[in-house]
């Protein structure tokens, strides 16, 4: 056994460590392939918070749709004054108030949002002129078409999403002749 422990220990104290040149080159080795699994990985959340924002953004823009249609659909009378519609509502509709206004305004340059009643609904829209109202005819209700383009980033055209949507003025009349 004593040969066998006097073998070992010989054997260790023959070990030598690593030289400085070693252990910086791996340390160099390391820090790339570090650097590289951060940096796929922080690129990894920047693409999720812009995906998430896109679809808020989105998310946003349906339910601004869904609340004008609403409106539209109950509305008897529509007044279009360029970005401006102020809706007349009979009175079993949106909490008994006679009318509401939809309207964009400008946030900066290419970016609107969507105001109802003053209450932001939608922003990130690319355009300010969403509304184009056609009057009741003697054969057709009044409708109300609405263009929302929503774009985070207006410079970029491939990221634009559209959400257009026709609305007829149920309550409406027709004009007779």
């Amino acid at each position: 056994m004593t040969h066998l422990m006097s073998a070992l220990i010989k054997r260790l104290r023959g070990q030598r460590g690593f030289t400085l040149t070693e252990l910086v080159t791996v340390m160099a080795i390391l820090s790339i392939v570090v650097g590289t699994l951060v940096a796929v990985f922080v690129s990894g959340l920047v693409a999720q918070k812009v995906a998430m924002d896109s679809v808020d953004a989105q998310s946003a823009a349906r339910v601004a749709a869904d609340k004008l249609r609403r409106d539209v659909h109950c509305a008897n009378a529509i007044v279009e004054a360029g970005t401006t519609v102020t809706l007349t509502l009979p009175s079993g509709c949106s909490g008994g108030a006679p009318s509401v206004e939809y309207r964009t305004e400008a946030v900066s340059a290419n970016r609107f949002r969507l105001l109802r009643a003053n209450i932001e609904v939608a922003d990130f829209l690319t355009n300010g002129s969403v509304f184009n109202y056609t009057a009741p005819t003697t054969t057709e209700l009044g409708r109300l078409q609405v263009d929302l383009p929503v774009n985070l980033e207006p410079g970029k055209t491939h990221t634009e999403w559209r959400l257009i949507d026709v609305v007829v003025l149920r309550n409406s009349q027709r004009v007779t002749s």
